[in-house]
């Protein structure tokens, strides 16, 4: 279970690291396009963030042996994915829409299985 986080882990930041040095290349396989400075700069901001954070966590989280850190790449997957889900509701599908959906899915299904078996705190612990 640690090694599938770990690599999982690496594939993120592997996409993070991407979007920073190409963001245009990027995001035309995310199925967005930049509209100018202010467009390049979203992608590098916030793509770059959300997978650095992501692959960060779920790297640290393995190699230290930290399931807490687990819960916050598994918070930005599942709500990603709420957000994939309302958008194929209200604005419907093409092909190649659910392949992302499967995705995080897993990885939601990946870390919150890893953060069951690696050592952590109970919630009541986190959040009082």
């Amino acid at each position: 279970m640690t090694a599938l986080i770990f690599l999982a882990g690496m594939f993120n930041l592997f996409l993070g690291i991407s979007f920073l040095y190409d963001p245009a290349g990027m995001g035309m396989q995310f199925g967005v396009s930049p509209n100018g400075a202010l467009g390049m700069a979203v992608l590098r901001a916030d793509f770059v963030a959300f997978f650095l954070v992501v692959g960060f966590c779920m790297l640290r989280g393995a190699w230290r042996r930290n399931g807490d850190l687990l819960l916050v790449p598994a918070a930005l997957f599942a709500v990603a994915f709420t957000g994939r889900a309302i958008s194929a509701a209200v604005s419907g599908t093409q092909p190649g829409f659910f392949e992302p959906m499967i995705a995080e899915a897993a990885q939601v299904i990946l870390l919150v299985i890893g953060w069951r078996v690696i050592p952590h705190h109970k919630i009541e612990e986190l959040t009082s």
